[in-house]
C-alpha cells in the first residue's frame, strides 16, 4: 500500500499553470501563499495552521509556480506579477469572488501586491515576516535564495530559520534537503533569484504610494528575533497602511506559523471572525 504524499493535493489551472491546491473546510475563504524558501511547498509552510482554521474556514493553499508540485512551464517568467495572476487565478478556478489573503514572506509580497493590484478579490488581509516593501537584503534571506544544495547546507538554514532550536534537528533537516532535490524544485529555484539578490528584494516590493492606498483592514506579524526578513518592514507596513495592526512575537524567527502554531491560528480566526460581525 502506498502512503499518499500530503504535499500533493488537486489540480487545476491557475494563469495559465497547472497547479497543485490544497482546498480544505467550508466558511469563508482564506488563500494563504507561502514563502520562498529551497524545496518548500504549500504545505511544508502551512501544515499546522490548515487542519487548525479548516473547521472554520475554507483554506486554500496553492503551490506557486517554481514551487512545490505546480507544473514549471519552459519559459515562465518568475515574477511579481506571475504570482499575481496565478493567485487570482486560483480563486477564479474555484469560483471564488473574494477572500481573505494570508502571505507568508515572499508571499506576503504577492499578497500585498493582490491587494494593490485586485483590491475588490481581497476581504482582510494578512503579512506574516513580509517582503513587499524596499529594504537592504538580509545575510539570511541572502542565504536563503543563494541556497545550494547539501545537507549541511540546509542545516544551517534551519539555524537562521528558527529562534528554538528544540524544532530544529538532523531529521527535519534531511527532510527538507531532500526536499529541495526533487525533480525540477533546484533547477527552478536557482532560476528565481540569481546574485546579486538585492534586485529580486526590489522587484517584489510594491510603492509606498500603492501601500498608502491600500484600504483593507490589514494584520501584520513578525517574529522579533527574525534574521530572514527585518522586523522593521513590519513597521515599515504598520505605517503606511492606514487600517493595520501589529503583533510581534517574542522568542520568534522566521516561523511564525510553525514557532508559534496554536496562537498564530487564534490570531487569524479572531482578526477574520471581525469580518463576519
Amino acid at each position: 500500500m502506498t502512503v499518499a504524499d500530503p504535499e500533493i493535493a488537486n489540480r487545476l489551472v491557475a494563469g495559465g499553470i497547472n497547479t497543485n491546491v490544497h482546498d480544505q473546510g467550508q466558511g469563508p475563504a482564506v488563500l494563504f501563499i507561502h514563502g520562498s524558501g529551497p524545496g518548500v511547498s504549500a504545505w511544508a509552510n502551512w501544515r499546522l495552521t490548515i487542519p487548525a482554521l479548516s473547521g472554520s474556514y475554507r483554506v486554500i493553499a496553492p503551490d506557486m509556480v517554481g514551487f512545490g508540485f505546480s507544473d514549471r512551464p519552459e519559459g515562465v517568467a518568475y515574477r511579481k506579477e506571475t504570482w499575481v495572476a496565478q493567485a487570482v487565478g486560483v480563486l477564479d478556478a474555484l469560483g471564488i469572488d473574494k477572500a481573505h489573503v494570508v502571505g507568508n514572506s515572499f508571499g506576503g509580497a504577492i499578497a500585498l501586491a493582490l491587494a494593490v493590484r485586485h483590491p475588490e478579490r481581497v476581504n482582510r488581509l494578512v503579512m506574516m515576516g513580509s517582503a513587499g516593501v524596499p529594504f537592504p537584503i538580509t545575510p539570511g534571506l541572502d542565504a536563503v535564495w543563494g541556497y545550494q544544495p547539501s545537507f549541511e547546507a540546509m542545516r544551517k538554514l534551519l539555524d537562521i530559520f528558527a529562534y528554538d532550536r528544540t524544532l530544529v534537528n538532523d531529521e527535519l533537516a534531511e527532510l527538507r534537503y531532500r526536499a529541495s532535490i526533487r525533480p525540477g524544485f533546484q533547477e527552478s529555484f536557482s532560476a528565481m533569484f540569481p546574485a546579486p539578490r538585492q534586485r529580486w528584494v526590489d522587484a517584489l516590493a510594491s510603492s509606498e504610494a500603492e501601500i498608502r492606498a491600500v484600504r483593507h483592514e490589514t494584520l501584520i506579524v513578525h517574529g522579533r528575533d527574525d534574521e530572514v526578513i527585518p522586523l522593521a518592514n513590519s513597521l515599515t507596513l504598520l505605517d503606511w497602511i492606514e487600517r493595520s495592526q501589529l503583533h510581534v512575537f517574542g522568542r520568534c524567527g522566521h516561523w511564525v506559523q510553525i514557532e508559534h502554531a496554536a496562537r498564530f491560528a487564534r490570531l487569524l480566526d479572531g482578526f477574520f471572525s471581525e469580518a463576519a460581525g
